[in-house]
């Protein structure tokens, strides 16, 4: 007797996500193992090497700060002089003012008493035009050096013009907005000077800034956020960069070092056509061109990641702004997928087209489609009658149990080892958070995703958008 074609479409579907399900849940235990081997190993690593030894090196490499400005008037004067207080021997800050339409320009002409200045500017990477390059006649400034150009419509355009303008072997990409670590240049740059092996990158954890208390340009006490949309992307934050990214450093299987905070050698990066202006995931799409150049020319290289928080930044607390945001991340996922799909299963790249690349195909832009399917199933065993109750129940609480777990460890994981949170109901309310995300917050980021496929196949022109900067909550010396 035939069976229904829904029926046989629903069990079919129930076997496929089974399996599916299961070889997604073995590899996240075989990427936490992995994780935290890693962070042993580098806690261990830092208690024998001392970083004074390399600050005091005759082979320290000088470093690059790069940070494209876009109307960032309301802050920009802070965040400079939060850059300028770093700890580092041999560094430079550039600020690129990409066309902005308020007054940043301005504030940073006056209080850092900038003048324009003849600068041999070589366009090694493609950019809209530069207006002029400033520089401060007070010596307490000297290491800050800001461009001036034309808006170019993306991050990505703004760090170039920064790149073509530095003049240090190495650069650190960050956004104006972040609050980085005292110490956070010499945290990156210290693996591209322990290592024989080229390294071509580093990355680190990024934390979120909202609610915290920033004294003299530095995080002064770190809070939980206040905020919904804040408090679980908090959690993600803790989970992915703990746990996804150390594992995949460990085997030296990155693929994304935030546009947050990234620090990268130039001189692969310029050979490879430094970021992409159309890119929707230029750091990202970076990574992957970095890696094919050096596979293609058979050159050893790593790509490290920094198990600590080095930089703490701002993010969305607006459902519309998150939901543009997120849209923007998966579109410049399957956009970078699509661009190096001739990588795939090519002997010449690699562990990177026989296990990284296909694992971003199949774990991170499959699975808001599956899940989409999932709910389409759901809906037609209902309407059939057809719908194994049991079997939902099952695989639904499993699934659950282990995403908490894992959510769980990373958390307990991170406060055991950095300590991020004044108290333990800060650590609590993140907890409960963890508990409601599937049913909260999961959702939205599905539907942001399916969006951004959507328009990446529809080829809709994407916007970058604005996000409105509430600035930090600060913490000034009082005078008397």
């Amino acid at each position: 007797m035939m069976q229904n074609p829904t029926y046989q479409l629903i069990h079919f579907y129930e076997v496929f996500i089974s399996l599916f399900s299961v070889t997604y849940i073995l590899l996240y235990i075989f990427l936490s193992f992995l994780s935290y081997y890693a962070i042993l190993k580098h806690l261990r690593y830092q208690k024998y090497i001392s970083e004074d030894i390399l600050t005091r090196s005759n082979h320290l490499l000088g470093v690059s700060i790069v940070a494209p400005a876009f109307n960032e008037g309301v802050s920009i004067v802070y965040n400079v002089k939060s850059l300028l207080s770093l700890t580092y021997p041999k560094f430079e800050i550039i600020i690129i003012n990409d066309g902005s339409t308020d007054d940043t320009l301005t504030k940073l002409i006056t209080e850092f008493e900038l003048v324009k200045i003849d600068f041999y500017y070589q366009e090694k990477i493609v950019t809209k035009p530069v207006r002029g390059h400033y520089k401060s006649t007070n010596p307490i400034y000297s290491k800050l050096l800001v461009v001036d150009k034309e808006n170019g419509k993306s991050k990505a355009d703004g760090s170039n013009a920064g790149i073509n303008s530095s003049k240090y072997p190495l650069f650190l990409c960050t956004d104006v907005d972040c609050i980085l670590k005292r110490d956070t240049i010499l945290k990156l740059a210290k693996p591209f000077m322990e290592n024989e092996t080229r390294v071509i990158a580093t990355g680190a954890g990024i934390r979120i800034s909202n609610s915290c208390e920033v004294k003299d340009g530095f995080l002064h006490k770190v809070h939980f956020p206040k905020d919904w949309y804040p408090r679980f992307q908090e959690l993600e934050y803790v989970r992915s960069f703990l746990f996804g990214r150390m594992a995949w450093s460990q085997i030296n299987g990155l693929l994304l070092v935030s546009g947050g905070l990234g620090m990268f050698d130039k001189e692969i990066a310029i050979k490879v056509g430094g970021y992409w202006h159309k890119s929707l995931g230029e750091d990202m799409e970076l990574i992957t061109r970095m890696r094919k150049h050096m596979h293609e020319n058979k050159l050893k290289f790593l790509i490290k990641y920094i198990p600590e928080s080095l930089c703490w930044t701002e993010v969305p607390d607006s459902r519309e702004v998150l939901l543009r945001q997120r849209t923007r991340w998966a579109r410049g996922l399957i956009q970078t997928l699509f661009l190096h799909r001739k990588m795939f299963f090519n002997p010449k790249y690699g562990k990177t087209a026989f296990m990284i690349l296909p694992f971003f195909l199949i774990f991170e832009f499959l699975v808001p489609i599956i899940e989409f399917f999932g709910i389409i199933a759901l809906i037609a065993g209902i309407l059939t009658g057809r719908l194994n109750t049991e079997y939902l129940i099952i695989m639904s609480v499993f699934v659950y149990i282990f995403y908490l777990l894992i959510t769980l460890i990373s958390i307990m994981i991170d406060d055991l080892l950095y300590k991020s949170y004044a108290n333990y109901k800060e650590l609590m309310v993140l907890i409960f958070m963890a508990m409601i995300e599937p049913f909260v917050y999961h959702p939205l980021n599905i539907y942001a995703s399916l969006r951004g496929y959507w328009f990446f196949f529809r080829q809709t022109e994407q916007k970058w958008g604005v996000m409105i900067r509430k600035g930090f909550t600060t913490t000034q010396k009082l005078t008397s």
